[in-house]
């Protein structure tokens, strides 16, 4: 298996993706250049956290232009995993890969530390490692984390069990808590924390492995 970490310009999460993958994870990773159109026969995509440029108009705005956005979209269509994390979450939303939209954090300021998500469903191929009501500890290091969605849209990622992440104490006014959603096929996840980033002991948690080696197991079942 390979994965595939995006790099747009002012990306600075994207080493962080590729030492989880490469190094605590233990499998093949590439960086894929925002500029190119092919996914270069990569199992499973990642959209990694930090800053991409156009951000000063909208989190993820300019980005989901990208040349290689529409190789994600096509992949993601086909039933490609694909993880898009903080930065890469406002992509995925502003690309019409998930629904609802990242906004300023309630207290308008900049929030960077560690958190607790509650593992909401283990039925999706980013959670399957783990257990239903499960708490992780993940940083999370962003301005525009406040997911908004309108309620209809709320009722519906509650009716198809596809909030996968609840912040047990909201740090940036997300409805309902979310941290975490699916998009209806179950196989582009979005979410604020940093999984990468709780990969390692030396940062304090290994918590954010649940997800990639929940991706990796759905990868080895696929190829079986």
């Amino acid at each position: 298996m390979k994965f595939g970490v995006v790099v747009f310009p002012g990306s600075n999460c994207d080493h962080d993706a590729w030492y989880a993958i490469a190094r605590n994870l233990g499998q093949p990773a590439e960086f894929l250049w925002h500029e190119s159109a092919s996914l270069g026969g990569c199992d499973a995509v990642i959209l990694p956290g930090g800053f991409s440029y156009g951000d000063y108009l909208r989190g993820g705005a300019i980005a989901k232009f990208s040349p290689i956005m529409g190789a994600v979209k096509k992949f993601a269509r086909d039933g490609g995993l694909v993880l898009g994390i903080c930065n890469g979450f406002q992509i995925l939303t502003e690309a019409g890969l998930l629904p609802g939209a990242l906004t300023r954090n309630r207290g308008l300021k900049f929030i960077c530390r560690p958190v607790g998500l509650r593992l909401e469903t283990t039925a999706s191929p980013f959670t399957s490692a783990g257990r239903k009501g499960q708490v992780l500890t993940m940083p999370i290091a962003h301005n525009e984390g406040c997911y908004q969605a309108d309620e209809r849209t709320i009722a519906q990622l509650e009716d198809e069990d596809r909030i996968v992440f609840r912040y047990t104490h909201n740090p940036n006014g997300s409805m309902h808590d979310i941290a975490g959603i699916l998009n209806e096929g179950r196989n582009v996840l979005g979410m604020m924390p940093h999984p990468e980033r709780a990969c390692d002991p030396l940062m304090g948690s290994t918590d954010g492995l649940v997800v990639l080696q929940s991706m990796a197991a759905a990868l080895t079942g696929s190829r079986t």
